[in-house]
Formats: C-alpha cells, structure tokens, sequence
C-alpha cells in the first residue's frame, strides 16, 4: 500500500500532463456568436451625433434595404484602423449607419473630418444603452442588419481589408 501511495503524485501529474495536451492538440474556438443574429435589432432613438447629419433609429432598419450599422468612436484608435475599410465599403455601394459610443459631437466631427464619413446616420449613444442593447463587447463592431431590421451577422473588433469581402457577402446575403 505504501508502494502505490508513492506512485500517485506521479500519476496524477500525468494525467495532467495528458489533458494540458489533448486541450492544446484540440484547438480554441475564437469566434464569439452573437445571441441577436437572427434576431430583431432592439429598438432605440438617438439623437444626431454631429450637425448636419440625421439621429439613428432601429425605424431607419426596416425601411426596405439592408445596411451596416458600425459602433465607434473618436477615441478609439482601432476604429481609426478601420475606417479606409468603411470608405470602401461605402464606395461598394453599401449603406453605412453608426451609433457613436460616450462621445462628443466636436469630437466625432473631428475624427469624421480626419479619416472620413461614410456614415448616412449617426447616433449619439452616450449612456451605451444601444451598445448594451446589442450585446456589443466594444468599439469597433459592425453589424448588418436585413430589410425588415433583422441582425444577420456581426464582425466584432477592427474591420480588416481581408474582412471586406465577408461583410460584403454578407450584405448581399441580407438582400
């Protein structure tokens, strides 16, 4: 009895050793699912972000057409990343819609003025009741949403140009 309780640190340690390994030989599944794919965007009015450029609501998604609605910010420097990615997207033809998240209007203006707009709507979200309501993790986030207002995929974090083309596939998908 003695022989085997000095063996058993050793098998408990490989054993360890055993699962450490088959966790790592699996591999990690990086993608986070969105509860709200395939659900209605929540419902929400906001205030227009900067002068001159309409307020969102969740209204401005069931009008008939599909678009992108991107959370950001002028703060975020990702989103700064991302945003030669929008212009072209926006180039592509497809409709671009953003809540901007705990900002101010200067500051959006700005940050619009600096790396561009290829926004028809922004929302001013300050208190990130939307950004909550989505189940959105941050900025930057994209989202495309059908035309009757339903989320049919999420991109979360930076818009890559490799990305460009998933996101324009899944906006002809919405269509």
């Amino acid at each position: 009895m003695k022989r085997l309780i000095l063996w058993l640190p050793l098998v408990v340690f490989a054993l360890f050793i055993v699962t450490v390994a088959w966790r790592l030989a699996i591999g990690k599944d990086d993608s986070v699912r969105s509860r709200l794919v395939g659900q209605p965007i929540p419902t929400f009015a906001l205030e227009p972000a900067v002068p001159g450029t309409p307020g969102l609501s969740s209204e401005d998604f069931r009008k008939g057409k599909p678009r992108l609605l991107n959370m950001f910010a002028s703060w975020c420097v990702p989103c700064k990343v991302e945003a030669p990615q929008l212009l072209e997207l926006e180039r592509r033809g497809v409709p671009i819609d953003a809540v901007a998240i705990r900002d101010r209007p200067e500051d959006v203006a700005r940050f619009l003025q600096e790396f561009g707009d290829p926004f028809q709507r922004i929302g001013m979200d300050r208190d990130t009741r939307v950004q909550m309501a989505l189940g959105s993790s941050g900025v930057p986030e994209t989202f495309v949403v059908d035309a009757q207002g339903i989320i049919r995929h999420q991109h979360i974090g930076v818009i890559n140009p490799d990305d460009v083309p998933e996101i324009l596939a899944a906006y002809e998908a919405a269509r």
